[in-house]
């Protein structure tokens, strides 16, 4: 599909201020792609479709979720991670998408996962930087670029770390989510890292201030 109609049918399905959002991304993760020799077009198009599925009926994502066979402990967590795993089916489905580390920079984004190729980095990372974000802190990992892409994903893990503590200790409203994941890491320790589980818990309690 042609990228200029894929990001207006990704316009179609977002609210004004989320399609805002994907376009942040898309400029930051192609500047980045370029930095660090990985195709700029695979960031843009991963870029583009990270949040297609982010306002999808949460009752229809479940359905999915099932129907391909998807991780069943996604089921258990908060909804608002499913438009990752979800997006990813959309990507392939309705978009045409076939490169696989397209798919997973749009499956993992929120999540993130051991062993990242450098294009799921860059999405994960530039989710969290893009121009929109206001976040105390961001400015500084933005300056990390310099120090390399592991250093900024490095430094990203650990704001999400810091933002997690910091949410528990100040009790902020939404925090039962972001516990429930939390929890799971003695369960799962097999299956996933407690740094992924973090990733999850901080991603549903960003998307919940939004």
């Amino acid at each position: 599909m042609d990228q200029s109609m894929m990001i207006e049918k990704v316009k179609e399905r977002l609210p004004e201020n989320r399609y805002n959002h994907v376009r942040g991304v898309v400029e930051t993760a192609v500047a980045l792609a370029e930095k660090f020799n990985v195709p700029a077009e695979k960031a843009r198009i991963a870029a583009i479709l990270h949040d297609v599925a982010k306002f999808s009926d949460r009752e229809w994502m479940k359905s999915i979720i099932i129907s391909e066979n998807m991780d069943p402990l996604l089921l258990e967590y908060h909804a608002e991670l499913w438009h990752a795993p979800v997006g990813a089916y959309v990507a392939r489905t309705e978009f045409g998408v076939e490169d696989e580390d397209v798919l997973n920079a749009v499956k993992y984004h929120t999540t993130g996962r051991a062993g990242m190729s450098d294009l799921e980095k860059i999405i994960y990372i530039a989710d969290l930087v893009e121009p929109n974000r206001k976040f105390t802190g961001v400015e500084e990992l933005r300056q990390l670029q310099d120090q390399g892409l592991d250093v900024m994903m490095e430094a990203s893990i650990k704001h999400t770390i810091e933002f997690l503590v910091s949410k528990k200790s100040t009790g902020i409203s939404g925090f039962t989510e972001v516990s429930s994941i939390l929890r799971a890491t003695e369960r799962e320790s097999e299956r996933m890292t407690k740094q992924t589980l973090l990733q999850m818990a901080y991603n549903a309690a960003e998307d919940k201030k939004s």
